[in-house]
């Protein structure tokens, strides 16, 4: 067994994988960015070592620097996490050409697996089944054209290395086409440094279920549940639980060996995670991710297992541990706690200080966080601030345990999705088991009632910045405080009328009630400006995308509020943004000259 490990990851993973080696009695060592240096990852490490200023691929994506890291300190394996370089092949390969561990799968498995188009190849092999895909990477607009005439709308161009909902665009027609493959492209070129893309048929009924697999080295392959996390926002997961509600038992069976012999087939070892997108009782292989995934937590809780401790004595050498620990027993359900603004269903970015964090106690609850009160959620990284999870005996009690807790989570200094998760948990779809992929953008409504999801400008010291304010959930976990404010005060929690907010249905974005605008376009929050389509004089339409602008690895839209004509653009492609900058200011319709 290793006595110390280095993580080369940072957040909430980077302490979960602290904890499982301390639980296994090896020291382990965190690397950082200089912006990281007071993180709690850093915190909580036996050692940690500085990777430097800049940006991402200055410090968490050097691999050189993370490997140097690792000898100077004599830890004698690698952790990657997920994201960053947990589904590098070159980085795994290097990891094992400088005579230490990668604590994953082997570097060919990763390439061949984590590289999206050739992962649809070996599923053939293994007679998993597909939805209809391209051949391979395309390479424009024309492609994406083609293969419309041929499968239908809408398509869904993907990114072929990574994953996270990164580098994905959904086509609905002809005329997007051009617009989607290059958003994908950069996107994936940012966040993997591959921008290469391929096509899916995009199934419009169907639910998000996954597969955790897991192999050692002594010729045992298993699968180890599965996991529905349908519940999603720009392809990014939200909400997520296990077992996977409604399926026939045989079709749970099918899915597990589908997994297993796609693991076999390519001399897996380590953990896994096979997505499938199911209609029905039909499954379709999605993909694979050669790594640990975000929502690890609810098959830990229904299986009574620790999955990354289990990662780190599998990389050692030894068996797998779990292997009377196949069966489910109850259920659990995670939410995903991001700083993000909920108001109005926009679930843009809200990076900040927060100023305190409270988690729920209780039976059956769980949460994990990468932060701390006091800590600062940065907007150079993901907006995960920790998960809340909760176990019961039945699917009900889960939730019910899960909706109890989100309403005991206080967070201080920044918006969270903890509102839009009580809603969802409290909605009627979603307690039926009568959602898919699309249902939360296209049937949830946090807008509908000003007095529930409202908005604030609120300027302080010459910078502007949105507040969202929930005041029917009264409890401090779903009111951020104005920035340089004092924190609130205690707070009744919320009344059961909160929860029938998730009972309105059947409204999408576009049907929503326009707000009243003067003209004025804002940056929603602090980013870099990647896209201007718009020129001083044009005429626009409301909804109409005149920038892009990226903030804590996602690209955000920006929108006209009203038709108009374009005054001053203010940005171009590489500023960066302060929230509230005023990117230009349009003459409305009918509006005096």
């Amino acid at each position: 067994m290793f006595t110390k490990i280095l993580i080369a990851n940072r957040g909430e993973i980077a302490v979960r994988v602290i904890r499982s080696a301390r639980s296994l009695g090896i020291a382990a060592v965190a690397v950082h960015s200089e912006a990281d240096a007071k993180s709690m990852h850093v915190r909580l490490a036996d050692e940690a070592v500085d990777l430097g200023p800049g940006a991402a691929s200055e410090n968490y994506l050097n691999g050189a620097k993370i490997i140097e890291a690792a000898l100077a300190t004599g830890a004698q394996a690698i952790h990657p996490g997920y994201g960053f370089l947990s589904e590098n092949a070159a980085f795994a390969r290097a990891v094992a050409d400088a005579g230490l561990t990668f604590i994953g799968p082997s570097a060919e498995a990763i390439s061949t697996m984590g590289e999206k188009v050739a992962a649809r190849a070996v599923a053939v092999s293994a007679e998993v089944p597909l939805a209809p895909g391209s051949d391979g990477a395309i390479t424009g607009a024309d492609d994406v054209v083609a293969f419309g005439a041929t499968y239908g709308y809408p398509i869904l161009v993907k990114a072929s290395a990574g994953g996270g909902g990164r580098g994905m665009r959904l086509v609905h027609s002809e005329a997007e086409a051009a617009d989607a493959v290059a958003a994908a492209t950069r996107e994936a070129t940012a966040a993997f440094g591959n921008g290469e893309v391929y096509l899916e048929r995009y199934l419009t009924n169907a639910r998000h279920v996954e597969v955790q697999v897991f192999a050692d080295s002594h010729g045992n392959t298993v699968y180890v549940g599965d996991r529905d996390c349908s519940v999603q926002r720009r392809h990014q997961k939200l909400i997520e639980e296990s077992p996977a509600p409604g399926l026939a038992e045989e079709t749970r069976q099918a899915m597990g060996a589908a997994a297993v012999r796609l693991a076999e087939h390519v001399g897996y070892v380590g953990a896994g995670t096979v997505e499938f997108l199911v209609e029905g009782q039909d499954f379709y292989f999605l993909e694979m991710n050669t790594r640990i995934q975000v929502e690890h937590p609810v098959t830990e809780m229904v299986h009574g297992v620790d999955l990354v401790a289990e990662q780190i004595k599998v990389a050692a050498g030894q068996p797998l541990t779990i292997l009377d620990r196949l069966t489910p027993s109850g259920a659990a359900v995670e939410a995903r706690i991001n700083a993000e603004d909920v108001a109005e269903g926009l679930f843009l970015p809200a990076p900040g200080p927060l100023e305190t964090i409270e988690a729920p106690q209780g039976e059956g609850l769980r949460f994990d966080a990468g932060y701390e009160s006091g800590d600062e959620v940065l907007p150079y990284y993901d907006s995960l601030i920790g998960k809340l999870i909760a176990r019961g005996s039945t699917r009900d009690e889960a939730l019910d345990r899960l909706a109890a807790g989100l309403r005991q989570l206080s967070i201080v200094g920044v918006p969270t999705t903890a509102p839009a998760a009580l809603t969802i948990v409290a909605h009627d779809d979603f307690r039926q088991g009568r959602f898919s992929t699309r249902w939360l953008e296209e049937s949830v409504d946090f807008s509908e009632d000003p007095d529930e999801y409202s908005r604030q400008d609120v300027e302080v010291g010459g910078r502007f910045y949105t507040i969202p304010v929930f005041p029917d959930l009264g409890h401090p976990a779903y009111r951020p405080a104005a920035p340089g404010a004092p924190a609130g005060g205690a707070a009744a929690p919320p009344s059961e009328a909160a929860g029938a907010a998730g009972q309105r249905t059947g409204r999408s974005a576009k049907a929503r009630k326009a707000k009243a605008s003067d003209g004025s376009v804002k940056a929603p929050m602090q980013g870099t400006i990647v896209k201007v389509n718009v020129a001083e004089g044009q005429k626009v339409d409301a909804g109409d995308v005149l920038f892009v602008l990226e903030a804590m690895k996602m690209e955000n839209p920006i929108t006209a509020p009203a038709a108009g004509t374009v005054g001053a653009v203010n940005a171009a492609v590489g500023d960066a943004l302060a929230a509230g900058t005023l990117l230009t200011q349009l003459v409305l319709e009918g509006a005096a000259a």
